[in-house]
């Protein structure tokens, strides 16, 4: 795009992102930094719309961002600004006593983020990551086990999975002796990155039976339909507004199903592992709520050793002012952290 077109787009826009209405030409007349027709700005915008960044919702009515342009658009041309001293605020209010009820901490934290942003805010809590101190495996039916997890720190997770045909009490012995050998003073993401290895490595001394029973006692931990997370959702009524049409309506209760029956939670947080810092996922780049139509804004926290332990984000319609979200959600997510790591 040359400078004309790239300036045109722009305000197209943050037009929209501001009203939520598509932009006509004649309303770039009067805020182009040169001086052109509206002829000419209508035939810049229809080259625009053949490159797939501009849309016309209607005929003879002005122009909206698609998604790629969106993308392009928070991409290249968004410009962030400084988190608000008044946003600032009421996210630190949410850190209140100084007590060990971290999921108490969450709450306050999703709620402050929720009024702050006027949009739903999501928190993922950590993951139980102690260490584990025992692993047992007992035959219960031929085709049904139990796995049970024993941490050191007294917590105890008992699994029901479908072992596969031909598995023996003994060879369920042998799988959690290899895991247990291998599991002290592991907590259990680092057991599944270890086994991984170690299976690699050791493949020949472990007869096929045992080894089969090792990796599918890793899919059950790590299956989504068995999360045991918690997502804390708040500041649902903020994506409802007054005067929303039907499609409004129906976009939002497809949101709050998805939302209700926690679908793909893990991927909650899969969606922050490729980096650290902010990222945003606009309409069907979204996969936690692909059918909403909305955009996440999102970001992992980390505990005292830097590993991502849960995220923080806001979800709402692809038209939120991404520039004043981006600062918000990127402090409260160091913030969780920070008051994660000091309690320890």
């Amino acid at each position: 795009m040359n400078d004309r077109s790239r300036e045109v787009f722009r305000r197209v826009v943050e037009g929209y992102l501001e009203t939520g209405a598509p932009v006509g030409s004649r309303t770039l007349t009067r805020s182009m930094t040169e001086s052109v027709s509206a002829a000419t700005i209508r035939n810049v915008m229809q080259d625009l719309e053949h490159l797939g960044l501009l849309g016309s919702p209607h005929v003879s009515a002005g122009r909206i961002p698609t998604q790629t342009g969106l993308r392009m658009f928070v991409d290249g041309l968004l410009e962030v600004g400084d988190l608000d001293q008044d946003d600032r605020a009421k996210i630190d209010e949410s850190r209140g006593a100084n007590d060990s009820d971290v999921s108490a901490l969450l709450d306050r934290v999703g709620s402050a983020l929720s009024g702050v942003t006027r949009g739903a805010s999501l928190v993922l809590t950590p993951k139980h990551e102690a260490a584990i101190k025992h692993i047992e495996f007992v035959s219960l039916a031929p085709d049904r086990a139990l796995a049970v997890l024993v941490f050191a720190d007294g917590h105890v997770e008992n699994r029901v999975f479908t072992p596969s045909p031909g598995q023996t009490p003994a060879s369920m012995r042998e799988a959690a002796n290899f895991l247990n050998a291998l599991a002290e003073g592991r907590t259990l993401s680092e057991l599944s990155s270890l086994m991984r290895r170690e299976i690699t490595r050791r493949r020949q001394e472990i007869d096929t039976l045992a080894r089969t029973m090792v990796e599918e006692g890793l899919a059950v931990w790590t299956d989504k339909g068995e999360s045991t997370e918690r997502l804390i959702v708040r500041g649902r009524g903020n994506l409802i507004g007054e005067q929303g049409d039907e499609a409004d309506l129906d976009r939002i209760r497809t949101l709050f199903d998805d939302l209700e029956r926690k679908r793909d939670i893990a991927d909650f947080l899969d969606l922050t592992e490729e980096g650290d810092g902010v990222r945003i996922f606009i309409g069907s780049e979204n996969k936690l709520f692909s059918l909403s139509g909305s955009s996440l804004v999102v970001s992992p926290y980390m505990n005292a050793d830097r590993k991502i332990i849960g995220a923080v984000g806001v979800i709402g319609p692809t038209r939120l002012n991404y520039g004043r979200i981006v600062p918000i959600v990127d402090y409260t997510a160091q913030l969780v952290g920070k008051m994660i790591a000091d309690r320890g």
